[in-house]
């Protein structure tokens, strides 16, 4: 598998997305939500070294399910998800592909009253953006290719990857 971007280089970066989230929030208590599946590796790094006062929380929102590469049919599931009226949240997810699945969740979350929502992703891919969407904090920009590891999967597989790699149907 060809390795787009290395281990030492996301931890990297994830070290400087937390300093700046803390900067973003200067202090403010936060909540931070992730969306699961592919969120779980980011989050988990990322929040142990954001200096604030935090709050984890989880979502579900899937649109690919099975040995797909194409979106299906959004689905947002926050049973894990605490009281966010009032609540300044910063809403974490693996790749910004399409925008569907993160501006249907934002709204969700100021649907539920959040009195704030900002928005980190590890990945923005170029060329698949269909809804207009600029998340707040960016790790990494990357083509338009099929990426796995770092909890980015393909059918539930190669989550545990240390580094983003190209996936290739044949692998």
């Amino acid at each position: 598998m060809q390795v787009l971007i290395p281990a030492d280089r996301i931890h990297a970066r994830v070290s400087e997305m937390a300093t700046e989230i803390a900067h973003a929030y200067e202090g403010k208590a936060v909540t931070v939500v992730g969306v699961l599946t592919g969120c779980l590796i980011f989050t988990a790094d990322l929040i142990r070294r954001i200096d604030l006062p935090l709050r984890v929380a989880f979502v579900t929102a899937s649109s690919y399910r099975g040995p797909t590469t194409v979106p299906g049919l959004l689905e947002i599931r926050d049973d894990l998800l605490p009281d966010v009226a009032g609540k300044h949240v910063l809403l974490l997810d693996d790749i910004l592909d399409t925008g569907k699945t993160l501006t249907r969740v934002v709204a969700h979350l100021i649907d539920r009253g959040a009195a704030s929502v900002k928005v980190g992703v590890l990945l923005r891919k170029i060329g698949r953006q269909e809804v207009p969407f600029e998340p707040d904090f960016v790790g990494f920009t990357i083509p338009d290719k099929f990426v796995v590891g770092y909890g980015l999967d393909f059918n539930d597989e190669y989550r545990h990857l240390p580094y983003i790699g190209v996936f290739s149907a044949g692998e």
